[in-house]
């Protein structure tokens, strides 16, 4: 994952695409801050975990965008966004995911609210770059009440 990211940066340069360009100069710039942090070259699930909050960051900012009407900047990220996705791996449907909550209420049997922490330890692992987990523990909270 990490050298298919730097192909890709050489590439932009060389075929002058600013766009794609910005946005990976970005994602390598985050992958040095980590491994210094780390003392070691990332692995694939921490690249693709980078590259998730990355995405993260640019759905909050396109709220903020509409908050301040600024529709030119909310393109720009909506198009940041669509480059950073196509290095995320295939994103689970939502029945995979109601699967996997499944299995976690299977296994783990909550009682309440409280043990929303318990079921999202589980799940996370799991679903970490393949599912959106703020959706996940938006789902796993609405079976609870129910």
């Amino acid at each position: 994952m990490r050298e298919r990211i730097l192909n890709d940066l050489k590439a932009a340069m060389k075929n002058q695409n600013k766009e794609v360009l910005s946005v990976l100069r970005m994602v390598k710039g985050a992958m040095q801050l980590e491994e210094i942090n780390k003392k070691r070259e990332l692995n694939d699930d921490e690249v693709i975990g980078i590259i998730a909050k990355q995405i993260k960051t640019r759905k909050e900012s396109i709220v903020e965008f509409e908050k301040g009407n600024r529709s030119d900047l909310i393109e720009q990220t909506k198009k940041e966004i669509e480059i950073l996705e196509s290095y995320m791996p295939e994103q689970l449907s939502e029945e995979e995911i109601n699967k996997a909550i499944d299995e976690a209420f299977s296994k783990i049997n909550p009682t309440g609210m409280s043990d929303v922490g318990k079921i999202m330890g589980y799940l996370t692992p799991i679903l970490k770059g393949k599912a959106d987990l703020g959706i996940v523990n938006k789902m796993v909270r609405d079976r609870l009440n129910n």
